[in-house]
Formats: C-alpha cells, sequence, structure tokens
C-alpha cells in the first residue's frame, strides 16, 4: 500500500512540474505586457522594409521609451541615410525632418491609434485586441498571429510575431489578404533598463543634435533638388480620373509645380523643392503618422503630405477617401502618365 501511496505521489510531482513548466498562450502574453508596464524605459535596434508591389525600402529604426509616454523613433533609409524622427513628449507628437530644419506637431494618440510594427507596445496591443489570436511553437520560439489596425491601409490584415524564451519580440511580419509580407521588422537589440539625459524627449535637443551631425550626403541631396525642373507623377489614377493641366510656378528657389487632376475623382497635387529653412520651423498640424516608402508622411481626411529625394509633396482631394490618397502617393513615380 505504502509503495502505490509513493508510486502516486510521485507520479502528482511529476504532472505538476511537467504542467507548470509549459506557457500558455495567456501566460506569454501576460508576462510580455508584465516587462513592458514594469521598465521605466526601453531602447531597442531593428532593421524594417516596407514592400511597395516590387520596391522596397529598408530603414534602420532606434526607438527609445520612457514611462509616462515618451517616446522617440529614429528612422534612417539605408539608400539614402536621411532620417526622420517621431517624438512624443507632453507637448505633443512631432515629425521632425532635421536636414530641412523642419518639424510637423501635432494633438495625436499615436502611437495607439494605429499599428506600429516597430514599437513594442503596439505589437503587444494587436495581440492583446485579438479575440482569435493563435501561438505555436516552433524550436524555442513562440510564433503568435494576430489581426492589425492600419486605417490608412486596409489590406494590412494580419501579422505574424515571433518571441523568443527570454520573452523577447525578435520579428514582426505584416500581411496583406493574399498574405503577401509588406512590412518586416527585425529586432536587433534591446535593453529593458535603458536611461536617457533629461532633454532626451526635448524637440530643441533633438533638432539640434541631429542638425549638427548631418552628413555631407545629405546636404548634397538636398542641393540637387533645389531646382525641380521635371513633374513627378502618380502611375495610379482612380477609374475615370486624369491629368488635366500642369502648371510650373517660379518662386524665389526653385519653382513649384502644380497638377490639377479632373475626371469622377477629382484631385491636386503639389511638388516643389524641399528646402532648408533658415531657422527652426515648427509646423501645426492635424492628421495622423503614415510610413510608407522612403518617408514619414501626414494624412488627414483630404490630404497627404511627405517629402521623398529632395521633393516634397502636398496631395489633395474633397472627393478621395484617405486610403485612396495614401494609394495614389505612393504610387508616385517619374515615369508619365496619360494626359
Amino acid at each position: 500500500m505504502k509503495k502505490i501511496l509513493c508510486s502516486l505521489v510521485v507520479l502528482f510531482c511529476i504532472a505538476c512540474l511537467t504542467g507548470c513548466g509549459k506557457e500558455t498562450k495567456k501566460t506569454v502574453l501576460d508576462k510580455l505586457s508584465d516587462k513592458i508596464e514594469k521598465t521605466n524605459g526601453y531602447k531597442l535596434e531593428a532593421e524594417m522594409e516596407l514592400i511597395n508591389n516590387e520596391d522596397s525600402y529598408k530603414y534602420d529604426v532606434t526607438v527609445s521609451y520612457e514611462k509616462n509616454d515618451n517616446f522617440r523613433v529614429s528612422l534612417r533609409n539605408q539608400s539614402n541615410n536621411h532620417e526622420q524622427i517621431i517624438l512624443k513628449n507632453d507637448d505633443g507628437v512631432y515629425v521632425l525632418t532635421p536636414t530641412l530644419n523642419k518639424s510637423f506637431k501635432f494633438q495625436s494618440k499615436w502611437p495607439y491609434n494605429n499599428s506600429q510594427s516597430y514599437l513594442y507596445q503596439s505589437v503587444l496591443e494587436d495581440m492583446k485586441n485579438d479575440k482569435n489570436l493563435t501561438m505555436s511553437k516552433k524550436g524555442s520560439n513562440y510564433i503568435f498571429t494576430s489581426t492589425v489596425n492600419y486605417k490608412n491601409n486596409a489590406s494590412l490584415t494580419h501579422q505574424e510575431v515571433v518571441v523568443d524564451k527570454n520573452l523577447n519580440i525578435k520579428k514582426v511580419t505584416v500581411y496583406d489578404t493574399d498574405e503577401n509580407a509588406q512590412i518586416k521588422v527585425s529586432f536587433n537589440s534591446i535593453d529593458m533598463n535603458a536611461k536617457f539625459d533629461d532633454d532626451y524627449f526635448v524637440l530643441e535637443q533633438n533638432m539640434q543634435t541631429i542638425s549638427n551631425e548631418e552628413d555631407t550626403t545629405s546636404r548634397n541631396t538636398m542641393q540637387e533638388i533645389s531646382d525641380l525642373e521635371e513633374a513627378v507623377y502618380p502611375m495610379y489614377l482612380p477609374e475615370g480620373t486624369y491629368l488635366e493641366t500642369e502648371k510650373t510656378v517660379d518662386l524665389d528657389e526653385g519653382s513649384r509645380i502644380i497638377l490639377t487632376f479632373a475626371g469622377e475623382t477629382p484631385f491636386m497635387l503639389v511638388e516643389e523643392p524641399a528646402l532648408k529653412e533658415d531657422e527652426m520651423l515648427v509646423i501645426p498640424t492635424s492628421g495622423d503618422l503614415d510610413l510608407f516608402r522612403d518617408s514619414v508622411a501626414i494624412v488627414d481626411e483630404t490630404s497627404v503630405n511627405f517629402v521623398s529625394d529632395g521633393v516634397e509633396y502636398y496631395l489633395v482631394s474633397s472627393d478621395m477617401s484617405s486610403e485612396e490618397l495614401v494609394n495614389v502617393a505612393k504610387s508616385i513615380s517619374v515615369m508619365p502618365v496619360n494626359k
């Protein structure tokens, strides 16, 4: 009898140990959440690839986070070394373009109003909000699949998130409805105990520091585009829409090109050289941030504004949805469209 009792006790202990060692979807999510909530700050390095049809754009990404919702996201384009910064502090949200000595300021709920594949908090929030979240195990990694929330791109529907045994997010891949990967983020390193100087998240300090570090390549790029000689056209047009007029206006420096599109879905596209301001310029604006192509764009219900390869683009229409405006903006190319 004693032998039987001892055997039962041993089996019970083994069962308990086995059960305790098995992570469930809930326990992994809870531990990830706890890890973020307990940190006073983190800093991570990542590489991000944005895929647009046959083109792809690669960024070096550095994310700095400090408790009480201070964020600093550096996005450096690998092809031209052009850097933009998304900064969030107590004063608001900014998009900084140091090479132009210019920043846009807006009151926004970023980063919580849209999926952000390079931010731990956003990726985790998408996972927690999906009632149909799935988790599988591959080697020592946990593989999650969840829905995403890209307001200006409904074709992006879900993401695959790879979490390692130390509960670090290692990779995020965002897919469209056809299962094509559109965004790929690989996290190279993360410091969950990062500390920052008092002025690290201050606007003026960031503009001054990055401007001082601005390299010759960036300055030469801006100088070369100071004279815009030819229009740059969108390759995608809504059905029944066509280029009606093209007008060039001389400016003190360079020229401005105004393209007017008529038809069922009319819109206007304004292009001009993106010139550096003599003094730091802060432009209050409305709308949300959207990352596409090689730039951070500002998108609202009727317009899209962004800088690409030294040219500033402003696309406006009262007859198009913000998603369709973004689709047109993403298609802008040097190849002409038929009039």
